[in-house]
């Protein structure tokens, strides 16, 4: 391995890894397997690739080539070296838009040709769900084919030449003919005409084996395409020429309702036109056909609010030069299908809605509704679409009787269906079941015709059972094809030919068998932190360029575009941390620590990523593990207790020393030095008052406002009560001028009055000056792994709550990142105290609080457009629909950004994150308010937040509590302005 690596080293321009991250990373794709590489290379060019198997051949070494690392049969991992190809050969080389061409890099992303073809009204046909972060390289490798192959085919039927390099180093030019194919392939094809003639099943999505007979004389002769699909086994691709085809002008969408999916499967045909064949036929101009057919049943669906009525779905799109004529295409599928219920949605949101629910449904299935683990190895078997209903009646039986649930879902126009199975793939009685429903559903699929796979290829997951649907004799063609190409059987042994059993080399086999000991309480899995671990598929959704809409995961990716800054390479590293044959320390691990310490905590993944891996969460465990019984990061203790820091410097009545310090050059850069905090950040003012100052002596002598309404518990948290009262000043103001009582719970005494039913609130100021008896949601401790030190918190808030919890009083958080940490670490930390579920349940956000408790109370008019980013927490934890409709309701129009601003409570603040934290911001916040209108208002209710705007860009951002109280008061008569300032 040495020499390997180092002759490597020598001879390739690109980088080589032989590192324990760089393996770790890719020791898995999307399937159920493993496999341990020696290294990885990722090659600059051609030569790169050349050189790189020039060596492997010298030693023996085989090689894998990878793109995305999605594939979901297990054909992108391998015992050798493994091409990473999305580092450097990543480029679109050119787009021809009179030829309707491309050439292109096997790196290159889908996402990104689509872009660049999209101005020319072309597109790539073939867009598996993967599409934002799929590589070309690998799905020409798969022959992969997207929701719209009905319209486009496959990826076989777009590719027109292909720069190959096989594993003797030969270098071929793949078209029609043969002198782009190795010697000895011509005289294998035409030795063996008739069975080529006669073994290959008819069927739109033919995926699995070779397509052998695509060198069938009136098939033209076509080499390229009979690689296609090969999964790197004949040869590496280094260069693609692709087709293009004409995007529709305008698209419209038949949404379908049906009894369940057998229903929806048996009416495909009718949509089809000639009642089954695909349209198009294999890439042709759909003309007034459906570009897509795609079925999907009610388990899969978050809500089926808006959808009509029915158990399943189908998802009919239509194409035209013009909305209307879309839409006309649309209904007229609509009256010809024999439906339960329909709709056709134009809008292109609401169609993006839609299809967004489809493509995270890779990740989604991988849990059944009662939260039970399903897993791939069926997942795109394919049957003529004619036989789809009575074959999913047959698969249904089929998992009955073997005592298996799985939701089927995918290409109902091509007869492709992918589905996720609770197989027990842990123990070795589950592993012997899972063998026997193989074997039971191939004959199955063959018996109705169809494909063992209609899309993600072969790989290990089924090329063991090819035999029983292409039979010895052209199994035994495929092994010699892959002679001719692969003598020595370098490239991706193990796959398609002479592959591995389909139940040998699963990634669960290696994970711990009993639970692990850890802090929090992973209710979602059982409490075994190898099953939150296990969440990761590798679908990869955080993987992608840019987000749409609100999406946030995964900013620290985007920034660096390095895999181990990928909510997936982060999983990955805690899986091998787990198994401890490749990361031999366990919590110990500097590869797990430096792969988390980009990771920042957005809890993004939480909501964005399909199966709900919860990034943050485990970083937090691994952080409080790892430095257990050890000295932590300077930033631990300067940015992880900030509120003992905070409630000390307002004790001692430091404030104004420490602001006028903060701002003396050297002592600054002296104490961030110290407290470990990035020097290119400035110290933010610490309030001259607290707000629970500002709440006590406005309280002295005040009548109680809101005196009938109903009473909410306001939060201090650490960053309203020391950095921004302000924020805390205006919530009260719109509080109580929507009719509600207000009262803080460090000071709060609940006493049931003699009579009735309400509560009178006294206030015990000595126990604020005091700094006793404060209530904090932990975060800072969480944020930083301190779990310890935030359990003890957290006992002391709940023990200080406990006489907010015997009432009915709702408690308001302002700060999202504090209301988010109750919301889910609380529960989640101390698991085993039934009080944290209860205040979980009572904590609201500011405009959840004021839509639940004042729902007659109309807010001040603002009438001006807002600018600035949805809190990555509320979006991820809290959501914002209440916020949604109270801007709407005050005349804030516009929609604010997704994404992170990148300060994220510690994150930004601390030494070496500073870069990392800047691109974040630029990647939506900063242009966002760059762009905003001149009259816009710029909103962030997170103190992160408002601080990344304002060192970065010098703007003010507000919070909507502060926005509405400023209405309030613009509003009010200058009598009453006067007395309230005066409070």
């Amino acid at each position: 391995m040495t020499d390997l690596q180092a002759e490597l080293r020598e001879a390739v321009r690109g980088e080589v890894g032989f590192d324990v991250t760089s393996r770790a990373l890719t020791t898995m794709d999307a399937s159920n397997y493993r496999r341990v590489p020696l290294g990885v290379v990722a090659p600059r060019d051609a030569d790169d690739v050349a050189a790189a198997l020039a060596v492997c051949r010298a030693h023996g070494v085989p090689v894998v080539p990878r793109g995305g690392g999605t594939s979901i049969a297990g054909q992108a991992t391998g015992t050798g070296v493994v091409l990473d190809f999305t580092r450097h050969m990543n480029r679109l080389v050119s787009l021809d838009p009179e030829a309707r061409t491309a050439v292109v890099q096997p790196g290159l992303v889908l996402d990104r040709l689509q872009e660049a073809a999209a101005p020319h009204g072309l597109r790539f046909g073939p867009d598996p769900s993967t599409h934002g972060r799929c590589t070309l390289g690998g799905m020409i490798g798969n022959n992969s084919c997207g929701s719209h192959s009905v319209a486009w085919g496959t990826t076989a039927d777009s590719v027109r030449e292909l720069s190959v390099l096989t594993a003797r180093g030969e270098r071929l030019r793949a078209g029609r003919g043969w002198t782009g194919a190795p010697a000895g392939l011509r005289a294998l094809v035409e030795g063996e005409l008739a069975l080529l003639r006669t073994g290959f099943p008819e069927l739109p999505r033919r995926i699995s084996g070779y397509a052998l007979d695509a060198l069938l004389p009136e098939h033209g002769t076509d080499v390229a395409r009979s690689l296609c699909g090969t999964e790197g086994t004949l040869g590496v691709v280094t260069e693609a020429v692709v087709r293009l085809v004409a995007a529709p002008r305008a698209r419209a969408l038949a949404v379908l309702g049906y009894a369940d999916e057998s229903a929806a499967a048996d009416a495909v045909g009718g949509l089809l036109p000639g009642g089954s064949a695909r349209a198009g036929g294999g890439g042709a101009d759909p003309g007034g056909g459906p570009l897509t057919i795609e079925g999907m049943a009610a388990d899969l669906v978050p809500s089926a609010a808006g959808l009509p009525r029915g158990g399943a779905w189908l998802f009919v799109e239509t194409g035209g030069d013009t909305p209307a004529e879309a839409h006309a295409r649309a209904r007229g599928l609509v009256r010809a299908a024999d439906a339960l219920d329909a709709l056709v949605v134009t809008d292109p949101a609401s169609q993006r809605a839609l299809w967004r629910i489809r493509e995270d449904a890779s990740g989604t299935a991988t849990r059944l509704p009662d939260g039970t683990e399903a897993w791939p190895g069926w997942e795109d078997c394919a049957v003529p679409p004619a036989r789809l209903g009575a074959y999913l009646r047959d698969f249904r039986g089929l998992l009955s009787a073997h005592g298996l649930r799985g939701t089927p879902y995918g290409h109902f126009g091509d007869g492709c269906i992918h589905v996720r199975i609770d197989f027990d793939l842990l123990t070795p009685k589950g592993v012997a079941a899972f063998r026997r429903f193989s074997e039971e559903l191939a004959e199955l699929v063959v018996a109705h015709g169809g494909s063992l796979s209609g899309e993600h290829g072969d790989g290990q997951a089924r090329a063991e059972l090819l035999p029983r649907m292409y039979g010895p004799d052209l199994v035994a063609l495929f092994e010699r094809a892959k002679a001719v190409w692969d003598p020595d059987d370098l490239l991706n042994p193990g796959m398609l030919v002479r592959p591995a059993p389909l139940d040998a080399g699963l990634r669960f086999s290696v994970l711990p068998r009993e639970p692990v000991d850890v802090a929090f309480g992973y209710p979602a899995d059982g409490g075994d932190f190898s099953a939150a671990v296990r969440r990761c598929v590798g679908v990869a959704k955080c993987r992608t360029a840019a987000v749409e809409g609100p999406a946030v995961m995964c900013p620290s990716y985007r920034a660096t575009g390095e895999e181990e800054h990928s909510t997936r390479g982060r999983a990955r590293l805690l899986h091998e941390m787990l198994a401890g044959e490749l990361v031999t320390d366990g919590w110990r691990s500097t590869e797990v620590r430096d792969a988390l310490d980009l990771c920042l905590s957005c809890k993004g993944c939480r909501s964005d990523c399909p199966v709900g891996v919860d990034m943050a969460t485990y970083k937090a465990e691994f952080l409080y593990h790892h430095y257990a019984g050890r000295r932590r990061p300077a930033a631990h203790y300067a940015l992880g207790r900030l509120p003992v820091w905070l409630r000390w410097s307002a004790r001692t009545r430091a404030v104004p020393l420490i602001n006028a310090l903060a701002r003396v050059p050297p002592l600054a850069h002296v104490a961030k030095r110290l407290a470990g905090i990035a020097p290119e950040r400035e110290i933010p003012r610490l309030a001259r008052r607290t707000f629970s100052r500002w709440w006590e002596r406005r309280r002295q002598g005040a009548p109680a406002a809101g005196a009938g309404g109903g009473l909410v518990i306001l939060w201090p948290d650490t960053f309203t009560e020391h950095l921004s009262p302000s924020v805390g000043q205006a919530a009260v103001r719109v509080l109580e001028a929507a009719g509600l009582r207000v009262a803080l719970p460090p000071t709060l005494h609940l006493e049931r009055p003699p009579v009735g039913d309400g509560l009178t609130v006294a206030l015990d100021p000595l126990s604020l000056l005091r700094g006793r008896g404060r209530v904090c949601c932990g975060l800072t401790y969480v944020s930083t792994g301190q779990l310890d030190r935030a359990r003890a918190v957290l006992r002391r808030t709940l023990d200080l709550m406990e006489p907010v919890l015997d009432t009915a009083a709702p408690v308001v958080v302002l700060e999202p990142s504090c209301a988010a940490a109750l919301r889910t670490d609380l529960p989640e930390l101390l698991h085993d105290d039934p009080r944290a579920a209860r205040l979980a349940a009572r904590v609201l956000t500011f405009a959840e609080t004021l839509e639940r408790h004042a729902p007659h109370w109309s807010p001040p008019r603002v009438d001006r457009p807002a600018a600035g980013q949805t809190h990555c927490h509320q979006h991820a934890v809290l959501g914002d629909a209440a916020d949604r409709r109270l801007r709407a309701a005050a005349g804030l129009t516009g929609e604010l950004s997704g994404g992170c601003c990148g300060l994220a409570g510690d994150f930004g603040f601390a030494r070496g994150h500073f870069e990392i934290s800047r691109a974040c911001a630029e990647e939506q916040l900063l242009p966002s308010v760059r762009a905003a209108d001149g009259t816009a208002v710029v909103l962030a209710d997170g103190y992160s937040c408002r601080t990344q705007l304002e060192q970065l860009a010098g703007v003010r951002g507000r919070h909507l509590a502060e926005v509405l109280a400023q209405a309030l008061e613009d509003t009010e008569p200058a009598g009453k302005k006067s007395r309230e300032a005066g409070k």
